[in-house]
């Protein structure tokens, strides 16, 4: 069941992470071109977040696929968490900075608003892949949940029988 779930929040995942990606371009552009001051580092970090995002989605949905050796759940488990606390980070950091703001109007301050809110989207996605691939691996026991491609395959294997006996 859990498998069937997880590629429509991947799908998710992705448009919120271009969205993400986004809003925090458009922050940071107004910041580095109409501004003093350059982009605060709360906005760069979420769009480092967006870009790890679709670099953890290519893998989480092309390794298994094609390369299953190249997926390992812990691995698998690795992405799903790093992503869940980068969002957590992002968006955390940008509410607190849009909080301590003297003032914020405009198109400028609404699109920051709307990215810490997609960012915090982002978070609970992130945190139900994780709590689903967590379910997976515990499923047969969390040793089984670790078992290679290899090592499943060599598992399942038949013994030779003796000709004698």
């Amino acid at each position: 069941m859990s498998a069937n779930l997880l590629l429509p929040i991947r799908v998710a995942q992705g448009v919120f992470a271009l969205v993400t990606m986004g809003l925090s371009a458009y922050v940071a552009h107004w910041y580095n071109n109409d501004t003093l001051t350059a982009s605060p580092s709360q906005v760069n970090f979420l769009i480092f977040v967006s870009l790890w995002s679709f670099i953890s989605i290519a893998y989480l949905e092309v390794a298994p696929r094609f390369m299953p050796k190249a997926s390992h759940p812990i691995l698998v488990l690795g992405f799903n968490v790093l992503n869940m606390l980068f969002y957590f980070a992002g968006f955390i950091a940008l509410a607190v900075f849009l909080g301590r703001l003297l003032f914020c109007r405009g198109s400028v301050c609404s699109a920051a608003r709307a990215d810490a809110s997609f960012a915090a989207f982002s978070w609970v996605l992130w945190s139900a892949s994780s709590a689903l691939v967590i379910m997976q691996m515990m499923k047969g026991g969390f040793v089984a949940g670790l078992k290679t491609d290899r090592q499943a395959k060599s598992a399942m294997k038949e013994t030779p029988q003796s000709l004698g006996a």
